[in-house]
């Protein structure tokens, strides 16, 4: 269970049906509904996201629970990160599981597939954007030894929200 594989351009229909489940998923509730179709047309369309899967900075992996994607995880590294948090570091944009595989440690997985990349392009730290309000992922990330180190927006539509900037350094 939890076999980790890598996603090619051939996998984008696949990648844009999990993004957008697990998206939906974990924030419909406390968005209105213009603001996520909006968000997710945009954020999860097959030409945005086969740019991000072509761009040599940025890599996907999908997780799978028996033969089902159960999860995704997108890591960026160099100008492919969405903020100037440390240059020497490794991003984590996206880290999702479905709901129906949560607690079943597919995240830990995927973390320590994030944790092994850094370490094998030398990377000093690991880092990741989290809502503020997602109470769930911030206490599995400071489990993970990751800590807070700034905030930024992040706008579904009209609509500022918070998410807390958080890092683990890498044992070298």
């Amino acid at each position: 269970m939890g076999f980790i594989k890598k996603v090619t351009l051939s996998d984008v229909e696949s990648l844009q049906r999990i993004s957008i489940k697990t998206f939906s998923d974990t924030f419909e509730k406390d968005n209105s509904p213009e603001d996520m179709q909006n968000y997710l047309s945009t954020a999860y369309s097959l030409s945005k996201l086969s740019n991000e899967l072509e761009n040599p900075n940025s890599q996907f992996y999908f997780i799978y629970c028996e033969e089902t994607i159960a999860g995704y995880l997108k890591l960026n590294i160099a100008d492919a990160q969405t903020e100037n948090i440390d240059t020497e570091g490794l991003e984590i944009e996206r880290i999702y599981i479905d709901t129906l595989y949560k607690r079943k440690g597919l995240g830990n997985k995927l973390l320590e597939k994030s944790i092994s990349i850094a370490s094998s392009l030398n990377k000093k730290s690991i880092w990741l954007g989290v809502w503020e309000h997602n109470a769930p992922a911030i206490t599995f990330y400071n489990t993970m030894g990751f800590r807070k180190v700034g905030e930024h927006s992040f706008f579904m539509g009209e609509d500022e929200q918070i998410d807390f900037i958080m890092k683990k350094e890498l044992n070298q």
